[in-house]
């Protein structure tokens, strides 16, 4: 894959990412604007759902957040001349790791070593 088929790749998803924190950010605003007016009457079990509510809107804006940060650092690779090599032991990440996940900074092996520490 080419140099600018690489980059229209990640900035087209970079884009949808954007769109989509877009659409999270204004659903959490008129939740929370709903969840302010409609707040009489409510019992612990309502609280305890407008919370979970909340919070599971705020974990989505989050992981859009990380999602798209993933491809805007894709995207400073490629400027700087290091897309595609793994950012731990610098082989090549394989095409087909990259096509399937753009914003790849790991090889296999070192991915699946970070995965284990992680656990």
């Amino acid at each position: 894959m080419r140099s600018d088929e690489i980059r229209t790749t990640l900035r087209a998803r970079y884009d949808e990412l954007t769109a989509e924190y877009d659409a999270a950010l204004a659903e959490n605003h008129t939740l929370r604007l709903v969840e302010t007016a409609d707040t009489a009457g409510d019992d612990q079990a309502d609280s305890g759902s407008k919370m979970a509510e909340r919070d599971t809107a705020r974990s989505v804006i989050r992981t859009i957040l990380d999602r798209r940060d993933q491809y805007e650092h894709a995207l400073a690779r490629l400027d700087s001349g290091t897309y595609g090599d793994c950012e731990t032991c610098g082989v090549p990440i394989p095409v087909e790791r990259l096509e399937i996940f753009p914003a790849a900074t790991a090889c296999v092996r070192c991915q699946s070593t970070r995965e284990r520490r992680a656990a």
